[in-house]
């Protein structure tokens, strides 16, 4: 895909310094504002952005209460609702948010969202977001360079990511990513909160 940037952003408490970006430009950083000033210079180039966030964007609704907060199909035992994967959540709750609306109030010029890698693809221009799943031997020493594995790892699962996909759901689901995207204006689609995010797992 001609142009395209690869941004990531390893979701945590910026006061601890948590935080950390990177872009397979080499361009990098360690807060929301940061990120959010970077990838909407990008779109105002009208240059396409597959940005990815690692936290969970979407969870199941399993109709088994039982298996309710499962993991899900993939994350094996780094499920979304334990440990790690709990913090991610509730911390990217508000940092995609809020990342989301700071990016949309800098545009100069219009830029859409695609929630299909192939209109993504098909258009050459605009935002697609993913979800990054880092872990075990994966992690590395800091926040900047977990969001560079992330990055390198989309970009080696290029030119189609989809066939990389980490997580398949079993069972419908709620869009965290999609109800930011409401929130925040980038959609008015109620369809976006059953939508499923592409997972890259490194």
């Amino acid at each position: 895909m001609k142009n395209l940037e690869v941004v990531c952003a390893d979701i945590g408490s910026v006061a601890s310094n948590n935080f950390g970006w990177f872009a397979n430009t080499a361009a990098s950083g360690t807060t929301p504002s940061s990120l959010a000033k970077y990838v909407a210079s990008v779109l105002n180039e009208e240059r396409p952005v597959a940005l990815g966030f690692e936290c969970p964007l979407f969870v199941p609704l399993r109709s088994d209460e039982q298996t309710r907060t499962r993991a899900r199909p993939g994350e094996q035992n780094r499920a979304w609702s334990a440990g790690a994967g709990c913090g991610a959540l509730a911390t990217g709750l508000v940092q995609v948010t809020w990342a989301l609306q700071a990016i949309k109030s800098q545009l100069k010029v219009p830029a859409q969202f695609h929630s299909s890698w192939e209109a993504f693809s098909s258009v050459g221009s605009g935002l697609f977001i993913w979800e990054a799943f880092i872990s075990g031997p994966s992690k590395r020493d800091d926040h900047v360079a977990d969001a560079a594995c992330a990055v390198g790892t989309f970009s080696a699962a290029m030119p189609y990511p989809p066939e990389k996909n980490a997580i398949q759901p079993d069972s419908p689901v709620h869009s965290l990513l999609g109800a930011a995207l409401l929130r925040t204006g980038w959609s008015v689609d109620l369809a976006m909160l059953t939508m499923p995010s592409l997972v890259i797992k490194g």
